[in-house]
Parts: structure tokens; C-alpha cells; sequence
């Protein structure tokens, strides 16, 4: 009944969108205003992050029924927005048509898809490539994602012969046996899962929700620098407080959004600024069931699962490897095995094919998780081929990381500056000042 409710009431009050090109010079300014439900700024900002755009800042209010987000956007090339149909994508996705009903869904009725979560460990994602291969699997895509120490993946698979997904039957059974059997090989008897994904899951969102069900925030990683994450409270207001700062990057803020969704909290106001290579993030938030954090345990533990969930898309330490050639059966579990050998690590891996082309790219370290040698990478690349394997390095200098730190303070001090106008007006600012 509560659901034929919100329904009838999306219906009386549909999603009001706007798309403007003329408010700001660098950016293209996206208004979204919506009744409210727990889970719309997520919705809004997964569509926007389906798009491949970038917020450099946004503006969320979302206190009672009714919210109104406001997110200035560029494309890949950091430009405003020319492009009709993107702009006719957003305003379909976010508009009355759509009710904000199933934003970003994927679906793949042509493909079986297997979740996979356990201890990573060098050398598995060969191990697994190679049980696929032995029984006759074609990979067709799939995403792998690393962060201390665990490992979670969704791979989407068909017969090799037919093309066609694999039944729910015995063939399915046995496949995900051997893949237990592997992620096991690492002495994980507890975590190891291998399992049919849910068809209707967003791949992000649900790497997202493995690995936090995988408890991959329970003790610290071994990068403690970035993000600084803090969690506070204002309790005049009955707020908790939440504050990211961190290199800017694509997808950060959908990672954000994400995890504080996932975790029962409702964002009901928050700024975003992110138009240099830093970001600054700040939200004020309460549970679903309208309180605030309770305790300081409950704060800390927000602030472990946003760190980690920042920090696993995150490859500062990984060299970028892409594999563009012919596909073919077998391919992964052969560059993987190369990898291997020759003592890489994939921390991260982008799997796609698109028609007879294989387009793929792996994060890489070493075993030990440090930067790679560039013989080690050479050694790589003419045992692939040089011609299809590119190395594309990403990470950041030293001198980056160095002028970073100390770039910090000042942003936070801009920061307010900038967001203290939008603060005042919600009357934040002189109960929390």
C-alpha cells in the first residue's frame, strides 16, 4: 500500500529538471526538484556518473517531502555539455517519464552473471580466468575490484560454443564449485563466495555492497594517507556532520553517495566542490529512521567505510595496462597467466569485449604491492605483444602528493568560505560554527 502511495504521489508531483548552458562559463548547471524519497540523490547522481560526467560542484537540500539538487557538470574533455543527446539522455532519466524508477539498471538476459568475493592474493585472477577457459566459459565482460587484502568481482560469462548464458543447472553447479574451490586456495574458508548475480543489479553499486558485506573497512589499510574523512556531529540541528577531502577523480562522489545510501543514512544537506585536483566534500546527514549517529563507535565506523570506499576504485600505487586486440577464447586466463609470471598483480580490471574486439584494462603492482619495475612491464609486454599491450601510467608523481598535502588546509579554508552563504540560509551555520 506504502508503495502504490509514492507512487501516486511521483505521479501528482513529477521530477522537474533543468538543463542550463548559459548560468555558468565552464560548467552546464543540471537542477533536479522531486518529492523525496530515501535513495533519490543516489538515483540522480548514478545516471549522472553513467554519463561519464564530472560534478565540479553541487548544492543538496532535501529537508521534508520535497528535495532539490543542483550539480554544475562537464564532460570527459572538462567542457560543458553541446552534446543534444546527452542532454535529452539526463533530462529522460531524471524527468517525469522515467519516475526515477529503475535509474542505471543493467540488465543481461544474454549472459549468465556470477558474483565472486574472497581473499585476494597474487596470482588469482589467473586462477580464475583459467577455470573459466578449462570449461568452456567466454568471458564477455566483467569488473574485479581489490582493497585490503579482499576481492570482490562480478564476471559475465556465455558457452563458448553456442554464445548462448549457462542454465541454472549442473553445468552452472560445477562452475561454481571450481571457483569456490579457488578462492579457497587461499586459506579463506570463510569469505569465499562464488554466486548467480542479482539480473537487475548496478554493477558499481553492487561491487560496492559485496565488499562492504565482505567487511573490506574493518581493519586499516596500508595506504593511510588519502581520504581524510571526518565525522562529527551538530547536535542543535540533530545532524552527524560529514566531511571528505581527497584528490578529485571521476565517479567520487556517486562512491560517496553510494556507501552513505547503502548504510541506512539519508543526505539531507551537502556541498560538493571539486573544480581544481581537490575535492571537498561535506554532508549533513541522519539515519532513514530520522536520528542522529548515536555514539562515537558508530561515527568511526562511517568513517572506515567511506575511506574505504573511496580508496577501492582508487589505483595510486598501479601502473595502467590496456589490451586492445582480436578476441579470442582463452585471452584472459593467457595475459593473466603472463602477468603472473612475470610477478604482477592486478588490483583492478576492466574486462569488455565489443564485437570481435577485446577492450580491456588492468591496474598492476607488484607482489608486494609497490610500483612496478619498467623491465618487469617490458617483459610483460613482448611476451602479450607491444603492439596490443599499452601502458598507460597514472599514478601520481611524488611531487603531486607533496603539493597536495599541503594544498589542503587552504581548500578547507575556501570551502567554507564558499559553502558558508548556503549554510546560513539552512541554519546550519550558527548552531555548528
Amino acid at each position: 500500500m506504502e508503495d502504490e502511495y509514492e507512487k501516486l504521489v511521483i505521479r501528482m508531483n513529477p521530477p522537474r529538471v533543468s538543463v542550463d548552458n548559459a548560468a555558468s562559463s565552464t560548467s552546464t548547471l543540471i537542477k533536479v526538484d522531486s518529492t523525496n524519497k530515501h535513495g533519490s540523490l543516489l538515483e540522480v547522481v548514478q545516471v549522472l556518473t553513467d554519463l561519464n560526467l564530472t560534478v565540479t560542484r553541487a548544492y543538496i537540500s532535501s529537508d521534508g517531502e520535497w528535495f532539490m539538487d543542483v550539480f554544475h557538470v562537464v564532460d570527459q574533455d572538462g567542457k560543458k555539455l553541446c552534446d543534444d543527446a546527452v542532454i535529452g539522455r539526463i533530462k529522460q532519466s531524471l524527468g517525469p517519464r522515467s519516475a526515477r524508477g529503475s535509474v542505471g539498471v543493467q540488465t543481461a538476459a544474454d549472459r549468465t552473471s556470477i558474483e565472486l568475493t574472497g581473499l585476494d592474493r597474487p596470482g588469482l585472477l589467473s586462477e580464475i580466468f583459467a577455470v573459466l577457459a578449462e570449461l568452456r566459459c567466454n568471458v564477455v565482460a566483467a569488473e574485479i575490484w581489490t582493497h585490503n587484502s579482499r576481492m570482490a568481482s562480478v564476471v559475465h560469462i556465455t558457452d563458448r560454443a553456442t554464445g548462448q548464458p549457462i542454465g541454472d543447472g549442473p553445468r552452472l553447479g560445477q562452475l561454481k564449485q571450481r571457483l569456490r574451490h579457488v578462492l579457497r586456495g587461499g586459506g579463506d574458508w570463510r569469505g569465499a563466495a562464488a554466486a548467480a548475480a542479482p539480473p537487475s543489479a548496478h554493477l558499481a553499486r553492487r561491487l560496492h555492497q559485496m565488499m562492504y558485506a565482505d567487511r573490506d573497512f574493518a581493519s586499516p589499510g596500508s595506504d593511510q594517507g588519502e581520504p581524510l574523512v571526518t565525522v562529527g556531529s551538530c547536535p542543535d540541528k540533530g545532524y552527524t556532520v560529514v566531511t571528505v577531502r581527497c584528490r578529485d577523480r571521476p565517479k567520487l562522489l556517486f562512491d560517496a553517495v553510494c556507501t552513505l545510501t547503502d548504510m541506512g543514512y539519508v543526505v539531507y544537506h551537502g556541498t560538493v566542490f571539486a573544480e581544481g585536483p581537490e575535492a571537498h566534500q561535506e554532508f549533513y546527514i541522519r539515519h532513514v529512521d530520522g536520528a542522529a549517529a548515536s555514539s562515537e563507535g558508530e561515527r568511526q565506523r562511517l568513517a572506515r567505510c567511506l575511506e574505504a570506499a573511496i580508496r577501492r576504485r582508487s589505483c595510486e600505487q598501479g601502473m595502467r595496462l590496456e589490451l586492445r586486440c582480436e578476441d579470442r577464447a582463452g585471452l584472459l586466463s593467457d595475459v593473466t597467466r603472463i602477468f603472473r609470471e612475470n610477478g604482477l598483480a592486478v588490483t583492478r580490471a576492466e574486462v569488455a569485449t565489443r564485437g570481435s574486439q577485446a577492450a580491456n584494462v588492468f591496474y598492476v603492482t607488484d607482489a608486494a604491492g609497490k610500483r612496478v619495475r619498467g623491465e618487469m612491464v617490458e617483459a610483460v609486454r613482448a611476451a602479450v605483444g607491444r603492439a596490443v599491450l599499452r601502458v598507460v601510467d597514472e599514478g601520481p608523481g611524488a611531487a603531486g602528493e607533496t603539493a597536495l598535502s599541503g594544498r589542503l588546509s587552504s581548500l578547507g579554508s575556501l570551502v567554507r568560505l564558499r559553502s558558508g552563504k548556503l549554510l546560513y540560509s539552512l541554519g546550519l551555520i550558527r548552531s555548528c560554527s
